[in-house]
């Protein structure tokens, strides 16, 4: 599998797709939490050096096209991770996650090993 967390999350949600273990999914879902967090990260220090020439006028906007508003009272640090967030929630390697965490979930397996019933 890929090391790459975009990648790794596109195959891991592959993987999950059929499977029905829950020690198979327990794995999985264990991997796609540390590729999202990494993912997360990777983005967050991308908009970081990307909004550090932005003006703030230029990076409320940047954050409403995102659907992440630069709201009152917020600081720029603050609206920097919240356009992070967004843009990374819109990635195809997030939904890849929610995809195996929900697969995981219906079969009983969660991050914090608890059993559905």
């Amino acid at each position: 599998m890929d090391t790459n967390p975009t990648a790794l999350l596109l195959d891991l949600a592959a993987s999950a797709r059929n499977l029905t273990d829950q020690d198979a999914l327990q794995n999985l879902l264990a991997a796609g939490h540390r590729a999202w967090c990494e993912g997360v990260a990777d983005v967050q220090s991308g908009i970081r050096c990307e909004a550090a020439s932005l003006s703030d006028a230029q990076l409320a906007e940047r954050c409403a096209a995102a659907g992440a508003a630069w709201e009152e009272g917020m600081t720029r640090g603050e609206a920097v991770s919240a356009l992070a967030f967004a843009t990374w929630d819109a990635s195809p390697a997030a939904m890849a996650y929610t995809e195996l965490a929900e697969r995981a979930t219906r079969f009983g397996v969660s991050l914090l090993g608890e059993e559905f019933q």
